[in-house]
């Protein structure tokens, strides 16, 4: 029988597949070539008809936050749930625009929306790390995704995406859509486009950033939280160095460039601190001003205010707020730590207890809160939020004191585990400190259009959003006698006339005790108006006032100078400023001073533009010499500066003489028991008004005037804003005589119509001059009735000050009235 032997393999026949394989691989490119052409059918009939409309795109206007900038555009502040700033492509730098393209899409312009090449490269990138490792959307597909779609990975959203792509292919240039893109895409920290982003992580216009700056903002747009150079900085760093390569790679930058960048060390602005100047309480009045208008609009439309205020002028004044509410705190001692908690002696649980009351107590700018854990009389260790620990020793700790002594209070003890505040001084040492109660406000106006340059309603706006200076209606104290006796001047007086300093007193009512102000000093006897104001004499103020009638000086004040009648109360103690004002109505009051006798109307809104920078609206100022209202003759506004130079200089107000200049005139004011402190003052070309008080009146302290209180805060900014402001020396105008080297009107001298006194009888001339004071005086005339139980008001005046060049001693005036009665005046 033969043998059966096996056939041999079988020999493969070259250039043809296994007929089994080539039916497989036919069959799967027919389903691939049926499932995609009833994708392009499905696409073509029920999704291409429901295609969004390209309005948004080509009438782009995303949401764009209000913005406010300073009047030399410095952005003060932003309103809105987006930050976004439009650029045009022109505008933006090429390295933004390349460092983009090389990360995201560096075929952009080579492709029709679909970068197939990219696609092909990706899926076999993929492959080969057996992942989904890269992505293939390019620019235009990311529009139609961020401006249209969702971010859900569906095939159907996919299809809408490739076919809107397409769409805006066809319906935009390939700039256009770079554009949208550039402005569009979420980059972290609330920030919309780049323009935002550059502000938000540098500080900085788009067009100032720098080529490593550019890469890192190019590293935003694929995971905005991942490599966000402020939470993550090392990821960032890496992300940006890659895209330094890529651009290197592609031949965008040369060698050199991608060196220098590569080692450029970045400087990225730390959280909250987005603004470089403080001016929260003049945002918030533009928010409400332009949401009056625009409503809802107002945080989406991408308005630009443009405000009257300096920036170095508003950061200035901030600062000089800060540092006197932080002086008359530290005057009146330590009330103790904010709170004490128990330290566990667990690390780990102790760190835990440490962030828990850090939550509730936020740090205030420079005035950080800080958890004891460790206290002795002469040391106290303290970790800070950030986790560092700091020591305070030696000097620093002379202020809590009382807090470390064994015998303090429980509530005032500084212990482990008590929460308090630390800032640095200039030396950069800490020291305990603690947030104020008090409050403090200023602002600052320009005389001749009502331009306000700096505004701080308040210590700090998070802290009390109340702004001081247009909500807080207060009495004025003496800062309102300069107005008396500007009336008072329409009526015969001058500087040099004579009012007598004595007891006075008034009836109040049926079966009220009689009104008798005081003063806080001795009564001195007849002096001049001159004297009087440089002191702050109230007697003198109440005299002049009832000479005058207090319906006249009522009238007069109101229709000059611009106060609410209401809040001006007809009776003598208006004279000691017992009606109320706000600091913003004051300042433009004392402008009327500055300018030579013209009603100006303060405003801090200059202009306002789209986001595209058409102008919306454009303030229309009344300016002095051009619709601004002539409301008192220059020869009283003269005059009326000539006295007030006497304060600052002289008098209650002499702790200006520290900014050295001779052109600054003002007016202390202190109320009732010291419930508030103002100082109002003014050059040329600022007038400027501070105050400070507490919410709830209550004394400021028995030793505290407004020459202590708001006066170095006064002095503190104009120093600041006048810097390189040229000396003003005022020409006297016509209507002026000088006599004795005293002004006067020329139609009141001592020989035609000057009142040359006022409640000075022969004896109390007699009596000032050989020194003695007189005990007693008749009650005034005639000529006001005073307010029903109204209180004595203080001067607010420090010591006396020295006499002066045309302030005449109490024995000079007694001589010049005995002269006077011998001439029949």
């Amino acid at each position: 029988m033969p043998l059966i032997t096996s056939p041999g393999p079988l020999r493969r026949q070259r250039g043809f597949l296994n007929p089994n394989i080539a039916k497989f691989i036919g069959l799967s490119i027919l389903g691939l070539a049926i499932a995609g052409a009833l994708l392009v059918v499905y696409a073509l009939i029920f999704i291409n008809p429901r295609l969004p409309s390209l309005d948004l795109i080509t009438d782009y206007r995303p949401k764009v936050p209000l913005r406010i900038w300073s009047e030399d555009k410095v952005l003060l502040g932003e309103f809105g749930e987006e930050k976004r700033s439009l650029v045009k492509l022109d505008d933006i730098p090429a390295d933004m625009k390349n460092a983009v393209l090389a990360i995201e899409d560096y075929r952009f312009y080579q492709h029709g929306g679909i970068d197939y090449i990219g696609i092909a490269r990706a899926l076999a990138a993929d492959v080969l790390r057996g992942s989904a490792s890269q992505g293939a959307s390019t620019i235009t597909m990311q529009v139609a995704r961020n401006v249209f779609l969702t971010k859900e990975k569906t095939i159907s959203r996919k299809l809408y995406e490739v076919l809107l792509a397409n769409k805006i292919e066809n319906a935009l240039t390939k700039d256009q859509i770079l554009e949208v893109y550039m402005n569009q895409i979420y980059l972290g920290q609330r920030a919309f486009g780049f323009a935002a982003a550059a502000r938000t992580y540098f500080g900085k216009d788009l067009k100032d950033v720098t080529l490593a700056e550019a890469a890192m903002l190019a590293g935003l747009p694929k995971a905005p939280s991942a490599y966000n150079p402020i939470v993550n900085p090392k990821r960032a760093h890496i992300r940006q160095q890659y895209i330094l390569q890529r651009m290197l790679d592609v031949g965008f930058i040369t060698q050199a460039q991608y060196d220098q960048a590569a080692k450029e060390e970045l400087k990225v602005r730390a959280p909250g601190s987005q603004y470089t100047v403080h001016a929260e309480y003049v945002n918030e009045m533009v928010r409400q001003m332009v949401y009056a208008q625009y409503k809802e609009d107002t945080y989406t439309q991408g308005f630009n205010v443009y405000t009257t205020v300096n920036a170095a002028d508003q950061q200035a004044a901030y600062l000089a707020v800060r540092k006197g509410v932080m002086d008359y705190d530290r005057r009146h001692g330590y009330r103790g730590p904010e709170e004490t908690v128990e330290l566990p002696s667990n690390a780990e649980e102790r760190a835990a207890a440490i962030d828990d009351v850090m939550d509730d107590h936020p740090d205030n700018d420079d005035i950080l809160a800080a958890v004891v854990v460790a206290a002795g009389p002469k040391q106290i260790d303290a970790v800070l939020r950030s986790g560092d620990k700091i020591t305070i020793k030696g000097d620093a700790l002379r202020f809590v004191a009382n807090a470390l002594s064994e015998k303090a209070k429980k509530e005032v003890r500084i212990q482990p585990g008590s929460l308090v505040r630390v800032m640095q001084d200039a030396k950069q040492n800490w020291q305990i400190v603690q947030l104020p109660q008090v409050e403090a406000a200023l602002v600052s106006v320009v005389p001749q259009d009502g331009s306000i340059r700096a505004l701080v309603g308040g210590f700090d706006f998070t802290q009390n959003n109340f702004n001081h200076v247009t909500q807080a209606w207060r009495q004025p104290g003496s800062t309102f006698k300069p107005f008396i006796y500007s009336a008072a001047l329409e009526k015969g007086f001058a500087p040099a006339s004579i009012v007598n300093d004595a007891p006075v007193s008034y009836p109040a009512g049926p079966g009220q005790p009689n009104w008798e102000p005081k003063d806080d000093e001795t009564p001195a006897g007849p002096m001049t108006v001159r004297t009087a104001l440089q002191k702050s004499v109230n007697l003198v103020a109440i005299r002049t006032l009832d000479n005058i009638g207090v319906p006249y000086a009522k009238d007069f004040i109101t229709a000059t100078y611009g106060f609410d009648p209401d809040k001006v109360p007809p009776y003598l103690p208006m004279a000691l400023g017992a009606g109320q004002t706000n600091p913003l109505q004051l300042s433009a009051a004392y402008s009327v001073f500055a300018n030579g006798g013209y009603r100006i109307q303060p405003y801090l809104i200059s202009r306002i533009t789209d986001a595209r920078g058409k102008e919306l609206s454009k303030a229309d100022p009344l300016v002095v010499g051009s619709g601004a209202p002539r409301v008192m003759a220059e020869r009283n506004s003269y005059m009326m500066t000539n006295l007030l130079k006497s304060v600052a200089q002289r008098g209650t107000g002499a702790r200006s003489n520290s900014i050295g200049r001779t052109d600054l005139a003002g007016k202390t004011g202190t109320t009732n028991e010291a419930f508030d402190g103002w100082f109002a003052g003014y050059q040329r070309t600022l007038a400027t008004v501070v105050w400070m008080g507490y919410d709830q009146p209550k004394s400021l302290g028995g030793m505290e005037f407004g020459a202590q209180l708001a006066l170095p805060i006064w002095t503190d900014y104009m120093a600041k804003a006048l810097k390189g402001v040229p000396q003003f020396d005022q020409p006297v105008p016509d209507g002026i005589r000088f006599i004795d080297g005293e002004p006067y009107y020329d139609n009141f001298t001592p020989e035609n119509g000057l009142v040359t006194n006022v409640g000075v009888t022969v004896v109390d001339a007699i009596s000032n001059f050989f020194g003695w004071t007189p005990s007693q005086s008749p009650s005034s005339p005639a000529g006001g009735q005073p307010m029903p139980n109204a209180p004595g008001t203080q001067s607010g005046s420090p010591p006396p000050a020295p006499s002066s060049p045309g302030a005449r001693a109490p024995n000079e005036a007694s001589r010049r009235f005995l002269e006077s009665t011998n001439q029949g005046h």
